[in-house]
C-alpha cells in the first residue's frame, strides 16, 4: 500500500505536468498569435520571398525582423510587439519600400501589406562581399581590401573620387591609425605609420587599383554591380531582434551570454566592458583601468574560465584584465617592459582551462608576434616566438586552450595552426590542407577539436587535437571571409564575416549550409551561440554600427 507521503508526491508531479504543459500551449498560442502581418509584393515581381521586414516602436531602442516567405507573406508574433506605432523597414537587395513606412500595431492584431519598388540607389544597399563580387580585379588584388572592412564598408571607399597620389596619401594616413579605429573614432598609433606592414609591400600598387575602381574616372562604375539572391526556405525562418547601444561609438566586439542569460560586450574602442539586459533593453557599463595611458584604448577578446569571470584582451593597453561579476571588480596584469613596445597588442586570452595548472595564455599580434604564458600565483611570464626565423606574413590571432591547458593558436598571417604542449612547452606547427587560408578565430569543442574560419580560404575549418587531422568546408557566399566558428549543443556549427552581412549554420554531417541575411550592414567578429535555447539562439555584435544582434531560427 503507497504511504500519503508517495501519494502526495505523485498527485504534485501530475500537477506540475499540467502546469507546464499548460505554460507550453500558452507559449505557443503566443507565438502562434500575430501582432503584425502582411504581404510583400512589388510591381515586377509580385509575392517576394526572402525579404527582411523590420519594425521599432517610437522611443524604442529594440528593432524586431522577420523573413517573408515563399507567398510573401511576413508575420510578427504577438508575444513580440506590443501595441503602439512602429516605424517599417525592409531589406531586399534592389528595392526600396514604397509604403507603408509606419504602422500602428494593435492589441488584436493589424495588417500591413508592403509594397516595394525597384531601388533608386543600387549602391547603397550592397554588402561588401557583392561589392569585391562586383568590382574586376584578380582574387589577389580583391583580397587586399578586405582589411579596409575592418574600419569600414567598401562603398565609402569605391564612391570616392581620389585617383592614384590621393590614395597614396590616403593609404599613408590609414596605417597611422590604430586597429580599433573607425570613421566615428579615429585613433592614433603611438608608432610610426608602417606601410608594408599594414597594407603589404605593393602599396603603390594597391593605390592604382584603387584608382582603377572607384568613381576617379567618372560619375558612374564602369563594371555592373552585382547582387546575391534573398533568403530562401528555411533561412527566412528566423525571428531577429537587435539592441541599440547607448553611443555611435561603442563598437560591440565579442557578445557573449552567461549562465544567468546575462548578455556582456568587450567595447573595441573605448575603456568600457558593457553589459545588456535582453529583456529591457538596458545597458550598463564597467570602466577597465586604464594601465597605458597616451596608448589607444578599447579591448578585443572576451572569454570566461571554469569559475564563470570574465577576461578580456587589452590591445595597446599592454596585457589582461579578469573581471569578478561578484563584486563587480577588475584585476589586470600587463606584460613586463622587456617584451613591450609602441606595438605591443594583446589582442586574445586564453583562460578557459587555467585551473588545471594556474596558468593563463595571451598573445602579442603587434610587434613580437609572440605568446605569453602567465603563471597566476607568481605573475611570471613565459614567452615563445612560433616564426622568430621564419619567412612571413605570420602571425598569432586566435588561442584556445584545450582540457588539459594545451595552448591551439590560429597562424592568421598565414596558414598554420599552432600548438604548444602545456607540460614540456613544445612548439608544433600543422599547416591547414589549404595554402594561405589565414585561419582567424574560433572555439575548441568538448571532443577537443578546435573549429575556425579560414579568413582567406573561405572555408570553415576544423583540426582534430588528438588525431591531428584537419576538415575543411567551403562556405556558400563568395567573399564571405569567415571570420569566427562556433558549435551548437546539436553538433551544428555557426559562423560569419564581416564581409556578407549573413549568418551561416552548418550541419557538418551532410555539408548543408543555411545562411540567415541580417537586417542591415553588419561588421561581424567573435560569434556565439546560447545552447540554453532550443532551438538556439545565435548572438553577435555589430562592431561599426553599436548594436547588439540576437538570432533565433524558428526550426
Amino acid at each position: 500500500m503507497r504511504t500519503p507521503f508517495v501519494i502526495l508526491a505523485a498527485l504534485a508531479a501530475a500537477i506540475f505536468s499540467i502546469l507546464e504543459l499548460s505554460a507550453r500551449v500558452t507559449r505557443l498560442d503566443d507565438e502562434r498569435r500575430l501582432a503584425l502581418s502582411g504581404q510583400v509584393k512589388s510591381a515586377d515581381d509580385g509575392a517576394m520571398e526572402g525579404v527582411l521586414v523590420s519594425v521599432k516602436a517610437d522611443g524604442s531602442t529594440i528593432t524586431t525582423t522577420v523573413v517573408s516567405d515563399d507567398q510573401g507573406r511576413y508575420r510578427f508574433p504577438a508575444a513580440r510587439l506590443v501595441p503602439g506605432h512602429y516605424t517599417l523597414r525592409i531589406r531586399a537587395v534592389g528595392y526600396d519600400l514604397e509604403g507603408p513606412a509606419a504602422v500602428h500595431v494593435g492589441a488584436n492584431g493589424t495588417t500591413a501589406n508592403l509594397t516595394l519598388r525597384k531601388a533608386k540607389n543600387l549602391g547603397a544597399q550592397l554588402t561588401d562581399a557583392e561589392w569585391l563580387a562586383s568590382i574586376p580585379g584578380t582574387e589577389d588584388q580583391k583580397k587586399q581590401l578586405l582589411g579596409c572592412t575592418n574600419c569600414h564598408t567598401l562603398e565609402r571607399t569605391l564612391r570616392s573620387t581620389h585617383g592614384v597620389h590621393e590614395f597614396g596619401r590616403v593609404l599613408e594616413r590609414m596605417a597611422s591609425y590604430a586597429n580599433q579605429s573607425f570613421p566615428l573614432h579615429p585613433q592614433r598609433r603611438v608608432s610610426a605609420p608602417n606601410l608594408v606592414r599594414r597594407f603589404g609591400a605593393g602599396t603603390n600598387d594597391l593605390a592604382e587599383y584603387l584608382a582603377s575602381v572607384n568613381l576617379n574616372a567618372g560619375p558612374a562604375w564602369s563594371y555592373a554591380l552585382k547582387t546575391f539572391p534573398r533568403p530562401m526556405g528555411d533561412a527566412t525562418r528566423v525571428i531577429i531582434t537587435e539592441y541599440d547601444v547607448p553611443r555611435k561609438t561603442i563598437e560591440p566586439h565579442d557578445v557573449i551570454v552567461d549562465e544567468a542569460g546575462t548578455v556582456w560586450f568587450s567595447n573595441f574602442g573605448e575603456q568600457f566592458l558593457g553589459r545588456l539586459d535582453p529583456k529591457s533593453g538596458t545597458v550598463t557599463e564597467y570602466p577597465v583601468p586604464l594601465t597605458r595611458p597616451g596608448f589607444p584604448t578599447g579591448m578585443l577578446d572576451l572569454e570566461t574560465d571554469m569559475e564563470g569571470n570574465l577576461w578580456l584582451s587589452m590591445m595597446y593597453q599592454n596585457g589582461i584584465a579578469r573581471f569578478e561579476k561578484k563584486t563587480a571588480t577588475f584585476k589586470t596584469w600587463s606584460v613586463p617592459p622587456e617584451f613591450t613596445n609602441d606595438e605591443t597588442q594583446q589582442s586574445m586570452v586564453g583562460p578557459q582551462h587555467w585551473e588545471v595548472d594556474g596558468k593563463v595564455w595571451l598573445n602579442d599580434a603587434g610587434g613580437a608576434t609572440a605568446v605569453y604564458r602567465m603563471d597566476m600565483a607568481t605573475g611570471a611570464f613565459e614567452r615563445w616566438e612560433p616564426y622568430k626565423n621564419a619567412p612571413g606574413p605570420h602571425s598569432v590571432y586566435g588561442i584556445y586552450a584545450d582540457s588539459k591547458n594545451n595552448l591551439f593558436f590560429c597562424d592568421f598571417g598565414g596558414e598554420n595552426i599552432g600548438r604548444i604542449d602545456a607540460k614540456t612547452g613544445a612548439l608544433t606547427l600543422f599547416p591547414t590542407p589549404t595554402p594561405r587560408s589565414r585561419p582567424r578565430r574560433g572555439r575548441m569543442d568538448a571532443q577537443d577539436r578546435l573549429w575556425f574560419g579560414e579568413f582567406y580560404g573561405g572555408k570553415i575549418g576544423m583540426f582534430d587535437t588528438r588525431t591531428a587531422t584537419f576538415q575543411e568546408w567551403p562556405v556558400p557566399t563568395p567573399y564571405t571571409a569567415p571570420y569566427d566558428v562556433v558549435v551548437d549543443k546539436s553538433g551544428e556549427v555557426w559562423s560569419a564575416g564581416m564581409e556578407a552581412d549573413r549568418v551561416m549554420r552548418l550541419d557538418p554531417k551532410s555539408g548543408r549550409f543555411t545562411e540567415y541575411l541580417l537586417p542591415r550592414q553588419t561588421n561581424i567578429r567573435r560569434v556565439f551561440v546560447d545552447n540554453s535555447t532550443t532551438p538556439v539562439t545565435f548572438w553577435v555584435g555589430n562592431n561599426e554600427s553599436a548594436s547588439i544582434i540576437k538570432l533565433e531560427p524558428t526550426r
